[in-house]
């Protein structure tokens, strides 16, 4: 709760407005304002609501909680820091003095002052916290005001005040006086981010990095272009495709970071903006009672650094439990920036860059009003250290008339005539208050004043001006050297912590467990997850979409529920994939009660919930006589037998889904036979005709995809897979599953080959960091392997798929004189296991290691054409003569049913 809420103003608060108590009653009477005698005068009340709550709105949004444009700083934060800059003696002050010394200033209670301070504290810039200040990450609140201790930063000492460029203003009391904004000349409100609701408005302005603002602020003086994404402290990864630039309407996607610790264990260590490691694992734990996510138990250890460990059942897979951490918990937030500010003694909806120009150009200008008041004080130093060199050296205090002077105006106007001829070398005009300050030096002061020294002064002060006067010439550049300096001086103690990143869009249905199991009853024609005593259809989820197949050729997809009535004569039912066209439909379908039996292959792609389709021509007595459902395009060879008739020469052919051509759901099909069919049967079950899949790596998702985004890693059939190796020397295998989650520091990612011959050349540890030299094969392997070594210290220096590499080897140090050495790999060593240690290069010391273009290429192997032998002949066999043209059965094999 922002310190805004903390307070609220009562009705009765209001002078005027007559306390009535909680009656409930309406008021509808006349009111006669207090101290007016005269009794015609009368105000409605509801005139006198309107107005006044006008008054209460406007004082909220402008003096509670909207932020203003010029410091970035609502008004407890702006009385708060100028308390702290007048209690600052360099010590730590302890909090609940400075919330006293604030209430001077605010006109609200301590509570709202504490709150807003500690808010200031947790951001770590311009406080300078000491004790338990409570965790962004847990939530956890400050110990007692009389327990913590504060004072300002060094760096809010540096760019936050400057009595002399402040425009004040008296207190609310009239007792003090307080500034109207502070002259903070770094974007302090892009910084800390600010969130604040007032009355018919709110303000939600992102923190961003210290740097990035930095770097921004110098590209726009340079009249370059720039761009700005929030950094938060919690961390994560977010997704600034419609920031906006924080202009309200825009948005941002915020996730946690969650690796993998092992195939049953996930780890949370970084948690989005705005949560805390409480609330995150009570969506977790609210996720796992709906049944959402499967996991065993969540284990908090958050101290320093956040961590909160999500068990998963055995059996779960960790890459699906990860996407649906984003889909069903708060791992994944979105959040809505609303850029509004004060500006003008009105609110303003501005973007992040309006806000930074502005930001840019006030520090411009307070730098200029800085130097145009160091100029003047230099001048007037100028101006006295000339009056003073020639008062003494001229020594006018020694003058006979000056001494017999009678009255104060005397020796003034004598000091002004002795002054004459030197006026014209004086900065400006001398007046009275300047002879009256030489009149006011100590002889000690003029005994020991030295003539050389005084010029060396005056050069000085003179040389100094030159500076200033170069500096408002220069303004811009001044105003950069000024934004570099703050860089060079805080700027590492601000990394980014949060990593930009495109997000994928995480389909809910995909990754919800299958925590329903899909009953049907086909006798009375209900389906649904509660009809637990009828036949098991398949695992769903409470958000899938089920597919529907009846006999007649019909079909409709309908949401899953408990218990609805879907009708008789069902031939298929199961989960619906939209957008999936891998799953294929192999039909052979009667047209009409006598028609002529059509084959066809379809898939469906996307249909309109419960609405009712037709997979045949629509005429009345349609029949499907052969259906299967194929999840990766698979095409069986069927027996169909005719009924015998006169003049049939055959009464059974094979047909080959293979051959039939995959086409709209709404295609007629091609003619099976014109001959009547007595039975089909299946023959031999089919591979998959769509070919291998097409994969995709993207590296702004760390995602693999079907759909061309990102490096192409080839083409892929049932067992392939993808190797990943690791900056740190560490590979493994994966599938080529889009739903896999894959590490950031990924150095090479491609289609396995455990026929490759890789070649390493490293940095060995152990042998006191020679360069060694090895080379090896990849192993297929889900557990993470290391080809560098046991010893972590062990640094990879190159690595080459070529077949036949060599490396150039320059010496560096005190071996730098030797000329380079050249490696042909294959002749160096021989290929060996990836844990081999490998073949040491040289003991002199190597400055680099460059991989030269090979002598000679692999060649690939030629293309066999492998004749078939000994396959079998279509037609019937020896034990198709033992089928009797009678014999008339239904069967039902796997999904694929005679009807």
């Amino acid at each position: 709760m922002s310190e805004e809420e903390k307070d609220p103003i009562s009705d009765n608060d209001i002078p005027g407005i007559p306390d009535n108590g909680d009656t409930g009653e309406e008021v509808h009477s006349s009111y006669k304002v207090p101290g007016n005698d005269s009794p015609d005068i009368k105000y409605q009340l509801t005139g006198m609501y309107q107005n006044w709550f006008l008054d209460y709105a406007s004082y909220v949004i402008l003096e509670r909680a909207v932020p203003h444009l010029n410091d970035g700083l609502k008004p407890v934060q702006r009385r708060i820091l100028h308390s702290m800059k007048r209690l600052d003696d360099g010590r730590y002050n302890k909090v609940a003095n400075i919330v006293g010394h604030t209430m001077q200033f605010h006109p609200h209670g301590d509570a709202s002052i504490g709150d807003a301070l500690v808010q200031l504290g947790q951001k770590d810039l311009l406080i300078d916290c000491q004790g338990n200040w409570g965790n962004i990450l847990t939530g956890d609140t400050a110990a007692a005001p009389r327990y913590i201790e504060a004072r300002l930063s060094k760096f809010a000492l540096d760019v936050v005040f400057n009595p002399k460029t402040t425009q004040w203003k008296p207190s609310y009391d009239g007792r003090n006086k307080e500034p109207v904004t502070l002259p903070i000349k770094f974007p302090l409100l892009l910084a800390q981010g600010v969130e604040g609701i007032a009355v018919g408005l709110s303000s939600k302005i992102l923190p961003h990095n210290f740097n990035e603002l930095i770097d921004a602020s110098i590209a726009y003086l340079r009249g370059e272009e720039f761009e700005l994404f929030p950094d938060f402290q919690t961390g994560g990864f977010v997704d600034v495709m419609r920031y906006n630039d924080g202009e309200r309407g825009g948005s941002v996607k915020v996730r946690a970071k969650i690796e993998k610790r092992d195939n049953r264990t996930l780890a949370i260590t970084e948690i989005p903006y705005g949560k805390t490691t409480s609330t995150l694992i009570d969506s977790i734990l609210k996720a796992q009672e709906k049944g959402k996510i499967k996991i065993r138990k969540v284990d908090d250890n958050t101290a320093q650094h956040a961590e909160i460990l999500v068990h998963l059942l055995p059996g779960t897979s960790s890459d699906k439990a990860i996407d649906a951490l984003y889909a069903f918990t708060d791992c994944e937030v979105s959040i809505s920036p609303n850029c509004c500010v004060i500006f003008e003694n009105k609110p303003h909806f501005l973007t992040v860059s309006v806000v930074l120009k502005q930001s840019v150009d006030n520090t411009q200008a307070l730098l200029k009003k800085e130097l145009e008041i160091q100029k003047d004080e230099l001048l007037e130093s100028l101006h006295f250290a000339s009056l003073e060199k020639i008062f003494i050296e001229e020594r006018i205090y020694k003058d006979k008339e000056f001494e017999q002077s009678t009255s104060m105006d005397a020796a003034v106007a004598h000091i002004d005539r002795r002054l004459e001829p030197f006026k014209p070398h004086f900065v400006r005009e001398v007046t009275a208050d300047d002879i009256l300050r030489l009149m006011e030096i100590k002889m000690g002061r003029i005994l020991k004043f030295n003539s050389d020294k005084a010029e060396e002064q005056i050069l000085a002060i003179q040389s100094q001006i030159k500076e200033v006067d170069a500096h408002l010439s220069h303004l811009v550049d001044y105003t950069i050297e000024w934004f570099s300096r703050l860089k060079e001086k805080y700027g590492k103690n601000y990394p980014r912590l949060t990593v930009i990143r495109s997000f994928d869009t995480i389909e809910a249905a995909k990754v919800v467990e299958a925590n329903e199991k899909l009953y049907i009853n086909r006798e009375e024609g209900f389906m649904g997850t509660s009809l637990k005593k009828d036949e098991f259809v398949c695992n769903c989820s409470d958000l899938d979409d089920i597919i529907i197949f009846y006999r007649d050729g019909k079909y409709k997809v309908v949401k899953v529920s408990e218990k609805m009535f879907i009708g008789k004569n069902v031939l298929y039912v199961n989960v619906f994939k939209k957008n999936d066209t891998r799953t294929i439909y192999n039909v052979i379908y009667r047209d009409g009660r006598d028609g002529l039996h059509y084959i066809k292959r379809f898939a469906v792609t996307g249909v309109t919930r419960d609405k009712e389709y037709d997979l045949t021509q629509g005429k009345t007595g349609s029949r499907v006589a052969w259906f299967s459902a194929n999840p990766n395009g698979e095409a069986e060879v069927l027996r169909i037998t005719f009924k015998p008739k006169p003049r049939l020469k055959m009464l059974q052919i094979e047909k080959d889904f293979s051959e039939i051509a995959i086409k709209g759901r709404q295609s007629m099909g091609n003619i099976v036979t014109k001959n009547e069919i007595h039975k089909i049967s299946l023959k031999e079950k089919g591979g998959s005709t769509l070919g291998g899949r097409q994969v995709w790596f993207d590296r702004d998702v760390l995602r693999l995809n079907y759909d061309g985004r990102g490096d192409f890693l080839g083409e892929f059939h049932g067992n392939d897979l993808v190797l990943v190796v690791l900056k740190s020397g560490e590979f493994y295998t994966t599938s080529f599953d889009a739903t896999n989650h894959y590490d950031q520091d990924i150095m090479i990612i491609e289609k396995f080959d455990s026929d490759k011959i890789w070649t390493a050349v490293l940095y060995d540890a152990d042998q006191q960091g020679y360069p060694y030299l090895k080379r090896f094969r990849f192993e297929a392997t889900t557990k993470r392997q290391n080809f560098l070594g046991d010893n972590a210290k062990n640094t990879l220096i190159m690595l080459s798929d070529e077949a036949y590499p060599r490396f150039e080897i320059i010496f560096g140090g005190h071996d730098a004189f030797r000329d380079p050495l050249v490696i042909d790999a294959e002749t160096f060593i021989a290929v060996k296991g990836f844990k081999a240690k490998g073949k040491r290069i040289t003991t002199y010391g190597v400055e680099t290691v460059n991989e030269l273009e090979p002598l000679r290429h692999a060649i690939p192997d030629p293309i066999e054409n492998n004749e078939e032998v000994g396959s079998e002949e279509s037609g019937s066999s020896a034990n198709d003569d033992d089928d009797s043209d009678d014999d008339v059965l239904d069967e039902i094999t796997g999904q694929m049913k005679l009807f």
